[in-house]
C-alpha cells in the first residue's frame, strides 16, 4: 500500500511539473523578445528613409538587451557612449537625424561606469526609445536610445 501511496505522490507531482512547462516557455520566449539585435532595429529603408521595425516600436518604452561595441567615448567623464554593430576607432558622430548610421544606438548610463575597449563584446541593458532627440547638454542628434542603462562584457 505504502508504494502505491508513493506512486500516486508522483504522479501528481509529475503533472503539476507539466502543467507548469508551458508557462516556463512562455516565461522564456518572452525574455527572449526583451533581446533585440541590429538586425531588428529597421524594418526597411523607404522614401522618407529608415523605418523602424514593428518589434522596435514593440519594445519601445520597455527593458530590453542588445550586443555590440562600444564606441570610443567623446569624452571620459561622459554618461553615455554609442553602441555600434561592429568595432569602431571613432565615435560615428552624428549631426542630424538625417546622417543616422542604421548600425548605431546611443547609450544613455543610469550611472557612471567605467569605459571598454572598443574591441569587447558587450551587453547594454535598458529602456529603449526611438523617435529623433537632440541631447539639450552636448548637441547630439539621435533616433534610437537606450536610457537608464547599464552594461556587461560579453
Amino acid at each position: 500500500m505504502e508504494k502505491l501511496s508513493l506512486l500516486h505522490v508522483s504522479r501528481r507531482r509529475l503533472i503539476g511539473v507539466m502543467a507548469a512547462l508551458p508557462f516556463a516557455a512562455a516565461r522564456s520566449v518572452l525574455a527572449d523578445d526583451s533581446s533585440i539585435s541590429f538586425d531588428e532595429l529597421y524594418g526597411k529603408f523607404g522614401v522618407l528613409g529608415l523605418e523602424f521595425s514593428d518589434k522596435v516600436k514593440r519594445l519601445a518604452g520597455k527593458d530590453i538587451s542588445i550586443k555590440g561595441f562600444m564606441a570610443p567615448p567623446l569624452k571620459a567623464e561622459a554618461q553615455f557612449f554609442v553602441l555600434t554593430e561592429v568595432p569602431m576607432s571613432l565615435c560615428p558622430f552624428c549631426s542630424s537625424d538625417a546622417d543616422w548610421p542604421d548600425n548605431i544606438v546611443v547609450v544613455y548610463l543610469g550611472e557612471k561606469q567605467t569605459f571598454v575597449q572598443p574591441s569587447q563584446t558587450i551587453e547594454v541593458r535598458g529602456t529603449l526609445e526611438y523617435g529623433s532627440w537632440k541631447d539639450p547638454e552636448t548637441g547630439f542628434v539621435s533616433l534610437l536610445r537606450i536610457r537608464q542603462a547599464e552594461y556587461s562584457t560579453v
